[in-house]
């Protein structure tokens, strides 16, 4: 197989209907950051690109004044994607080094995810890179409550952009941030006034970036220590587990061992779990001590999809426990604890 890290990264950019992700794009396709960039999105009228076309390819593609190559998704995306690829391999468009696929606002981007790790063509020239979700911050908290759509896209989020906080008050900004904080500690949260962010922040930054990977997982781990001594606390109070006030059905749970784990247990575990519960499990994200190899391995998937391991250098911090973090939809941490005790993984659970 080979190395993700030398695959080109596709990256997702989701939000519901509203949410601010057609200016968000807009703003990022005249960065020069998003010169090496390929971009599909579903209608280049929607995102308003006549002002920044440079050159008509095809009818489907066009080359930006940025440097950056817009295609039109027809059919289906893993046709797209291909289409795409095989221009690129032709001369035809220059050599992008990072895809974004922009989704429609009612979709549900796990088939996408799915699409880009399973397509055996697809998967051969590419990975994905980070899941970004443009989060309204005016109405986010209604489309949460009301969409279930809205709610999933935050969930699985490894970039959340809060949008219109230009023209929110302080108290919904506030508000939203708190929910996004409580539904899916682990994304980053980049606020967006007019629609603008930096794209670095965005595209980059992912476990398969050699650059930033060691930043990324430590927002992971501090996510992993703040839940250990929240439900510490929280067991003393009230005896009870750590509940979302805003949505008892999706919650974050953290998971950390004190001995090393075996390997062909856990991946045997964790692949009962997906094929039982993949639906409900939105985001597995973790650090992992594995018996007889010296460094950390890093694990993370979402909902069926298992990303292939990663391996750091050497441990980001002098805590070498392994840490995994949950986020999933009606599973409660007790049972994930408990189907772990069966594999005799949980012996050191604390």
């Amino acid at each position: 197989m080979a190395n993700p890290a030398n695959l080109i990264p596709v990256n997702i950019i989701t939000g519901f209907l509203g949410s601010g992700k057609t200016t968000l794009l807009q703003a990022l396709l005249g960065s020069p950051a998003f010169a090496d960039t390929a971009v599909l999105i579903n209608e280049f009228g929607e995102v308003g690109l006549d002002h920044h076309l440079l050159e008509e390819i095809d009818k489907e593609t066009v080359l930006l004044q940025s440097g950056c190559i817009c295609c039109t998704i027809r059919g289906d995306l893993k046709d797209a994607i291909r289409d795409l690829y095989s221009k690129r391999e032709q001369g035809k468009i220059p050599a992008f080094r990072r895809l974004v696929v922009e989704t429609t606002g009612l979709a549900d981007p796990a088939p996408i995810l799915s699409t880009i790790t399973s397509e055996s063509v697809i998967r051969h020239h590419f990975r994905l890179g980070n899941v970004i979700a443009t989060v309204d911050a005016v109405n986010g908290i209604l489309h949460m409550d009301r969409q279930p759509e809205s709610l999933k896209q935050a969930a699985i989020a490894d970039r959340i952009v809060l949008t219109k906080t230009d023209i929110a008050t302080p108290e919904q900004s506030a508000a939203v941030t708190k929910r996004i904080k409580q539904l899916n500690p682990t994304a980053a949260i980049i606020e967006a006034a007019h629609g603008a962010a930096e794209p670095s922040l965005l595209l980059a930054h992912d476990v398969h970036d050699e650059k930033h990977k060691v930043e990324e997982i430590n927002r992971w781990l501090q996510v992993a220590s703040e839940d250990h001594h929240r439900a510490h606390d929280h067991e003393h109070a009230h005896g009870a587990q750590n509940v979302n006030p805003h949505d008892e059905r999706i919650q974050a749970h953290a998971l950390t061992f004190d001995q090393p784990m075996d390997w062909t247990a856990f991946g045997i575990w964790l692949t009962m779990l997906l094929q039982s519960r993949g639906e409900d499990v939105l985001r597995v994200k973790g650090i992992l001590n594995v018996v007889d190899v010296d460094t950390p391995v890093i694990i993370h998937g979402v909902q069926h999809i298992v990303h292939p391991p990663s391996h750091l250098k050497r441990w980001p911090d002098d805590d070498c426990r392994s840490r995994v973090v949950f986020i999933v939809r009606d599973i409660e941490k007790s049972e994930i604890e408990r189907s772990l005790v069966a594999f005799n993984l949980l012996s050191a659970l604390v």
